[in-house]
């Protein structure tokens, strides 16, 4: 430092230049009066003399400047004595002697220019008496310490108040005179100076009365703040006065006076005394104060608990009691909180700093929970917003009263902008917390302070200045959190500020108020004292309401739940919703009850009931894993009548269930479910009427009138909030894209561990749900939108992963807003009225609108689907509705009609008002008149649609590959999927196929779709959840009902299904020639086939009903419920299903009771339609007496199971060998149904070695049929290489292997006695029919003449040239089958593939078990081929004899036969049992000369006692037959060679002639029938 202020070079040369540079430095720093120069002035002098005794400078030579410098400023010498007084302490601590020498030197010389009396002040006594200006040391000591006694410790008598008063007399005057004059504080206090040094008066006890007249005078503080800060000196006298003051008053009953606490706050605030120092005069002691808050509390959990438990009326007494006495103890009152005292002073003049700080040492809202804090801080809150609230906050209209500002200059600043309240506002309004319930009125003042923030803020556009306000949002986020909610718990139902704090609320997104609904609800209640409180009073009174509630007393209940909602909304709304989960009847009291609710409940009811939603800890599954929960159902309904009264807002509920469906949970579907059926009017119901369902086909006026359950009114306000909810939030096809894909979710993701039956039930709610929500899009939403938010097609399935049915679901509606939209633009464009020109812009518009669809649906499967199906024609399908193929003139007329009723009633009503009545009356003109123009509307459209479809339909189905193969893709990608969608899709599937047909449409097969329809519907329906077998059902019953439509009448079948093409029955590559009628299908042939779908119905039903499996037998017996009104129509197949229901019945009623219930409603409308059906032979031509000729008739039973076998296939085949090749086509599909075809004859097969042996004929064709096998060996092998080239054959193989393994394990062991007592029948039978079949042989050729004459056309068919070729050949195909399957047989030990279906009727289980005998002991092959020769000549004396006589009825018989192409799709199969069983009974009555008439009427099913047995049994054992019989109608020049193929794949296996004429007479017999 020394450095800096005097350089070393001074010194040096100091005679030269640095005596006259130091002095020149010192003028300098002498003419600056600041601090920092005086500072300089004392280290220069310092230095100097360190020089000094250092000895670099000597001492005359600093005495003579020092003496200069003395003259420069009048407190230099004074300066110089505080150096040296610093000095004598440095040098008298040195060891250094010569330095303390110098020092004594300077000073002595120095004594000229500095006075003795500063020295002796300054410098220690010891160095005085060196210097000689003492004499003594110790002398000097003493003197000091007598002087300092007499000053401080000597008392002087003052005059005291006992005394002489007359000096506080005139001071006390001279403080209470008026001040309102000129009088200040200065000239006063000189009058209290002359009133003391006059009267002695002691200054102390002047400063207290001066103190006493401002406690009685505190308004004035402009007077005695400034007299008081005048007179004293030591802050420490004052505050012990003051404390002095407050201890007086610290009595058991004392009671400071508030005059006091505002004199300390005054003081305070003027910094004339120190809090810290004041503070610890006043009581309590901040421990007690900790103590007195813990012990609220846990008063407050205590009533709290009591209010929830339960008492017994006499503890309720006692209780009574002991409040009443606490409530006396709380009476006596207690010691002045004094701290709580100066703070409320403090906060009333403004002293916000200081009363923070008291704030701070207390416990949280301890100091605010008393109501004068908090209505003093309030109040300057008040004070605090006042300009601003007056600036921007005032509503329109509203004057308010002005509030004076505090004319402190220390009290907070007014805020003038947003940005001020951040200075102390919010930081105020924290500290009081709930206790602004105290003051309502500054409530809504920040209420409104916020809610024009929002606007501010939500109306800024600069970024920059949005982030600065990003602040303010979120302290006023806190504020509202903290302050304004919890307030209003503590406000008694104030319904104002509720709306108040809504119109605040609203401004934020729905994610920041349920967060804040959720720290209302969950955290703050247990923040404080006083909540507990209020939460349990509320719950208790929830609770006295809710018991009370009913339909009947809703409003004032309704009022009452106001009431207190007002206030504590979460906790009311908890309670309700708990009672809701357990008993669901409230929910419609509930809801009515609900009307009195604010905004903001309205808005906490919604958080509520999400948050009951999510709740972790409820488990939305039953404990059986199989159901939804209850709670949850119950909430869901709550959802929907609740949303739809009420205008609560929806996002946050639709955002809850896409988010649940975003994490792969689809219970909540059920919510939106509810929701969207409730606010649209939208059901999702298949159990709907078919006057429903036709309801549903219409325009959206006949829907609404006709096609729901409720009838739906009122939900246009309703449904457009949900839209706007949906489209403002973008949630409308993230939640169908999300429940298109959850469909799958629920198996494949969801559905792993849990019940099989629930797995059903959410995919069915998933896809309920979807449909149901899509139409309401597609009513709703206006075509701009919908068309904006839906992308393509193929967007959809590939990018989207949507599965193609929901995808074309989701896009049909924009399809369809699209091409009327063009429609019209085109009929603007051009104005031309005729029907014709319409038709055609609106064609032109289809094509514009489709072209884009069609090239978008190719990349939605792979290239070889388009080979059969143009994309056009897919499209087509997908892209129709019912609303476009037909107008339901019913539906409408009925909905007419009932409207006409209405007026009419209205009319007659005589107690309706007028004016209701004439409003009633044109409410229902309007609705009538709108009904007749949609009607009209959709008639138009319709024409037009037809008109478009007739136009398309030559190029819809190009059929490159085979029919069959078109028809299945046709199923497999547009009837299945769409059939299973919606009960209308499957009401459209069925009309599209009809309507396919109906058009003539090049290529479809229309026989071939409905066999594969009802030919196997097992897995189908197994495959279905509840609902979808629903649908299937329905489709199945309107496919059904075309059927039977054509089947009742000739009439109606010749023109619907005459001159078809898809009713050839002989298929041809280039298509429908329309030229040959012989290949059209005939009548009483289509009877025939229908039989058949009956029977395969009926099979299929029983197979499901006997698996045992849940899922089968429940999917089963409702597909049978919803085809109920057409099958079944025959009375043995009717009994056979009414038996194994009613066995349902029986086994499931303890077992499953949802099964037992749908079978016993089923078995009861069953026995109702009983009236209804009809014997075989009324259904089609049944053909008895062929029956009752022969063993081998009777075996094939009534529906010639052999035939289609023999007929079709053999002389077919034969006719074709006469024939050149055909085309490549005619090859292929050959080799596709080859194995269908070998199946059949594989069956037939059984059917014989079922029997036990073979029937011996004659050697007849014996030599031909060994010169042939030769050849047809090798194309026999060729063949086998190529395998099945239709799915159906491969299907059949399938079903083959799948059916027989569940009943194989059942009947593989067979018991031993019976198996050889089979075995000896088969013996004996052999011989018998022997004898028998030889005399039919030659008997049918001469029938065959007969018939070849009488139907000649139909026998035509068959052959393809016209004539009917040799029988023999045609037998010897079908013996090679049936020995093929003999040796089949022979070669396992489990029965006969016809037991893979149980027998149908469990009460002959065991009789139907003995005619399956287990062909494990069978003859040598030598032994047989023997005894087959010697009883091949019995039996053809036998036939011989009995020829003529039945010539005649086989004439009639063969005359109804069946033409030969049907024969292989229509014909009906039967099993082997009936024939077993009538086959040895006849034998014997043969032998015995019995009449064979007699012995027909006994197999008959609808007389024999067993023929339902019997039918069943047959039924069940052809299984594999009638799977592969599915791909048979596809037989075209190709198909003959099937049955060739069918002939030589046996023959490799024969090596016996004798076998061979067996197969062939037996067969004989058979074709002979």
């Amino acid at each position: 430092m020394a450095a800096l202020i005097l350089p070393s070079d001074w010194i040096k040369n100091w005679d030269k230049s640095g005596k006259n540079e130091f002095f020149q430095f010192f003028q300098d720093l002498a003419g600056k009066p600041s601090s920092d120069e005086f500072k300089d002035l004392q280290t220069a002098l310092y230095e100097l003399c360190w020089h000094v005794i250092q000895g670099s400078l000597k001492v005359d030579v600093a005495a003579s400047l020092l003496t200069d410098v003395m003259e420069l400023r009048d407190d230099m010498p004074s300066v110089l004595a505080d150096v040296f007084c610093i000095l004598d302490i440095e040098t008298g601590c040195l060891e250094e002697k010569h330095k303390r020498d110098h020092f004594t030197q300077l000073v002595g010389a120095c004594l000229i220019c500095v006075p003795d009396g500063m020295l002796k002040e300054r410098l220690d006594p010891e160095t005085l008496e060196s210097l000689g200006l003492i004499k003594q040391a110790q002398q000097f000591n003493q003197k000091i310490v007598k002087i300092k006694t007499k000053l401080f410790y000597k008392q002087q008598k003052f005059n005291l108040l006992r005394e002489e008063n007359e000096g506080y007399a005139k001071l006390i005057t001279e403080l209470g005179q008026d001040l309102s004059g000129n009088l200040t504080s200065h000239l006063v206090l000189e009058n209290i100076k002359s009133l003391i040094g006059c009267f002695n008066l002691d200054p102390n006890r002047v400063l207290d009365i001066i103190l006493e007249v401002y406690e009685c005078r505190w308004e004035q503080d402009e007077f005695f703040i400034p007299l008081i800060k005048s007179y004293m000196c030591e802050h420490q006298t004052l505050c012990h006065m003051l404390g002095f003051k407050f201890k007086f008053h610290q009595e058991p009953n004392g009671e400071t006076p508030s005059s006091l606490y505002h004199i300390a706050a005054a003081l305070l605030q003027h910094n004339l005394i120190a809090l810290e120092d004041l503070y610890v005069h006043l009581l309590p002691l901040d421990s007690s104060i900790v103590e007195e808050h813990k012990r609220e509390i846990l008063e407050a959990k205590q009533i709290a608990r009591k209010l929830t438990m339960v008492l017994v009326p006499s503890e309720k007494t006692e209780d009574k009691e002991k409040e009443k006495e606490k409530e006396e103890e709380k009476n006596e009152k207690p010691p002045d909180n004094q701290k709580l005292g100066l703070l409320e002073a403090l906060l009333r003049i403004g002293d916000w700093q200081h009363a923070q700080s008291i704030m701070d040492q207390m416990p949280a809202f301890y100091a605010t929970s008393h109501k004068a804090i908090a209505v003093a801080l309030c109040q300057l809150l008040h004070l605090i917003v006042e300009p601003l609230y007056r600036r921007a906050a005032v509503p329109k209209g509203a004057k308010g009263s002005l509030m004076t500002p505090l004319r402190s200059k220390q009290a907070p600043r007014p805020a003038e902008r947003f940005d001020d309240l951040s200075r102390d506002v919010f930081t105020m309004l924290c500290y009081l917390g709930p206790h602004l319930s105290h003051d309502p009125i500054l409530f809504a003042k920040i209420v409104r302070l916020g809610k024009s923030f929002m606007k501010e803020y939500q109306s800024e556009s600069r970024q920059d200045t949005k982030d600065k306000m990003d602040s303010l949002l979120s302290c006023f986020l806190s504020i509202a959190d903290q302050v304004l909610l919890p307030s209003l718990s503590l406000m008694e139902c104030n319904a104002c500020m509720s709306e108040e704090i809504w119109g605040f609320f609203k401004l934020f997104p729905y994610q920041h108020r349920y967060r804040l609904y959720g720290q209302w609800k969950n955290e703050t209640y247990g923040h404080h004292p006083l909540l507990v409180k209020i939460k349990a009073q509320t719950v208790d009174r929830a609770k006295y309401i809710m018991k009370r509630l009913t339909k009947e007393n809703v409003k004032p209940s309704g009022r009452q739940i106001g009431k207190l909602s007002h206030s504590n909304p979460t906790i009311l709304f908890d309670y309700i919703l708990s009672q809701i989960q357990w008993y669901d009847n409230l929910i419609t009291p509930v809801v009515d009850s609900l009307k009195y609710l604010t905004s903001l409940n309205y808005d906490v009811l919604a958080y509520c009931i999400i948050e009951a939603l999510a709740n972790p800890e409820k488990e939305k599954m039953k404990h059986d894993d199989t159901t939804i929960s209850s709670w949850l159902q119950s909430l869901a309904s709550l959802c929907g009548a609740v949303f739809r009264k009420y205008p609560i807002e929806l996002a946050g509920l639709l955002q809850y269930v896409t988010n649940q469906l975003k994490a792969g949970k689809s219970f909540d579907l059920l919510i939106l479910k509810e929701v969207v059926q409730k606010m649209a009017g939208i059901e999702i119901t298949d159990e709907m009427t078919v006057e429903q369902l036709e309801a549903m086909t219409g325009g959206e006026q006949l829907k609404a009138e006709g096609g729901y359950f409720g009838q739906i009114r009122n939900t246009k306000k309703s449904s457009q909030r949900l839209k706007d909810a949906l489209l403002d939030h973008e949630l409308a096809l993230p939640l169908c894209l999300l429940m298109a894909q959850q469909r799958n979710g629920v198996v494949f993701s969801e559905g792993g561990e849990k019940h099989l039956k629930l797995v059903g039930k959410l995919y069915d709610q998933c896809h309920d749900t979807l449909v149901q929500f899509g139409g309401f899009l597609a009513s709703n939403l206006s075509t701009e939108d919908y068309i904006k938010r839906v992308p393509s097609v193929d967007v959809l399935c590939n990018q989207l992963h949507t599965p193609h049915d929901a995808a074309f679901f989701l896009s049909r509606p924009m399809y369809a807003h699209q091409i009327l939209s063009k429609y019209d633009e085109l009929k603007k464009a051009e104005k031309g009225n005729r029907q014709q020109q319409k038709v055609h812009k609106y064609i032109a518009a289809c094509e514009q609108i489709m072209a884009p669809v069609h090239e978008a649906v190719v990349s939605l499967h792979l290239p070889k689907v388009w080979d059969d199906l143009r994309p056009q024609f897919y499209a087509t399908f997908w892209s129709l509705t019912m609303y476009d193929l037909a107008v339901p003139h019913n539906a409408y007329d009925r909905e007419v009609n009932k409207l006409k009723m209405q007026i009419k009633a209205i009319d007659e009503n005589t107690e309706m008002p007028l004016n209701k009545k004439k409003k009633e009356k044109e409410r229902c003109t309007a609705l009538q008149d709108k009904l007749q123009e949609e009607e009209k509307k959709q008639l138009e459209h319709v024409q037009r649609v037809l008109h478009r479809l007739k136009l398309e339909k030559d190029n819809w189905l190009l059929a490159k590959s085979t029919k069959n193969e078109t028809i299945t893709k046709f199923l497999q990608l547009c009837i299945f999927p769409r059939c299973v969608f919606s009960a209308i899709d499957a009401v459209y599937c069925a009309r599209f196929v009809e309507l396919v047909h109906q058009q003539k449409t090049p290529n479809f097969c229309t026989l071939l779709c409905y066999d594969r329809v009802f030919s196997d519907i097992i897995y189908t329906v197994a495959s279905c959840t509840e609902n979808e077998s629903r649908r299937y059902g329905r489709f199945l019953c309107c496919m059904l009902e075309t059927v039977t439509r054509w089947h009742s009448d000739r009439a109606v079948y010749e023109k619907e299904c005459g001159n078809y093409p898809g009713f050839l029955t002989i298929f041809r590559a280039s298509g429908f020639d329309g030229g040959n009628k012989a290949d059209q299908l005939d009548y009483e042939n289509f009877r025939h086939v229908v039989h058949k779908w009956h029977y395969k119905l009926t099979k299929a039903s029983v197979h499901c009903l006997e698996t045992g499996e849940y899922t089968h037998i429940r999917n089963i017996l409702i597909v049978l419920t919803k085809i109920l009104p057409w099958y079944p129509k025959v009375l043995n197949l009717g009994q056979a299903l009414e038996c194994r229901v009613h066995k349902i019945c029986q086994e499931e009623k303890e077992k499953r009771p949802d099964l037992y219930a749908l079978a016993m409603g089923y078995s009861g409308q069953l026995k109702g339609r009983k009236v209804h059906m009809v014997p075989e032979n009324e259904f089609h031509l049944k053909e008895q007496p062929v029956r009752s000729a022969t063993p081998g008739t009777l075996q094939n039973g009534p529906g010639n199971t052999g035939k289609p076998a023999v007929t079709a296939n053999t002389s077919a085949g034969k006719a074709e060998e006469g024939t050149a090749e055909d085309s490549d086509k005619s090859k292929d599909k050959s080799q596709a149904a080859q194995k269908a075809a070998s199946k059949n004859s594989t069956a037939a097969n059984k059917v014989n070695s079922s029997n036990g042996s073979s029937t011996p004929n004659s050697t007849k064709g014996s030599k031909e049929k060994e010169d042939k096998e030769k050849t047809t060996k090798e194309k026999k092998e060729k063949k086998e290489k190529n395998p099945a080239s239709t799915p159906e054959a491969k299907a059949g193989g399938k079903d083959k292997q799948k059916e027989e393994k569940p009943t194989d394990s059942k009947e593989k062991t067979p018991k031993a006695d019976k198996d050889k007592r089979k075995d000896d029948k088969k013996e004996e039978k052999s011989k018998i029919d022997g004898k028998s079949a030889e005399k039919e042989w030659s008997k049918e050729r001469d029938v065959s003449n007969d018939s070849k004459t009488k139907e000649g056309s139909k026998v035509e068919k068959s052959a393809g040239t016209g004539s009917m070729k040799s029988l023999v050949p045609r037998s010897e195909g079908v013996e090679s089958e049936r020995e093929q399957k003999r040796r089949k047989l022979d070669a396992h030990s489990s029965p006969s593939h016809s037991s893979a279906v149980k027998d149908n009727l469990n009460d002959f289980k065991d009789s139907a078990s003995k005619h399956h005998p287990n062909h494990s002991t069978v003859l040598p092959k030598s032994k047989e081929k023997d005894d087959e020769k010697k009883e091949s000549d019995k039996s053809r004396d036998r036939s011989n004899e009995r020829e003529k006589k039945e010539e005649r009825k086989d004439r009639k018989r063969v005359s109804g036969s069946v033409p030969d192409a049907v024969k292989g799709s229509g014909h009906l199969d039967y099993s082997n049992s009936d024939r077993e069983m009538s086959q040895e009974s006849k034998r014997r009555k043969d032998e015995n000369g019995m009449s064979s008439s007699k012995h027909s009427k006994s197999a008959s099913p609808s007389e024999s006692p067993h023929s339902n047995d019997k039918d069943s049994s047959k039924r069940s054992k052809s299984t594999s037959k009638d799977k592969s019989e599915l791909a048979k109608p596809e037989k075209t020049s190709g198909g003959k060679k099937e049955s060739r193929h069918d002939k030589e794949k046996p023959e490799k296996k024969r090596d016996s002639t004798g076998a061979k004429e067996e197969k062939k007479h037996h067969k004989s017999s058979e074709k002979h029938r």
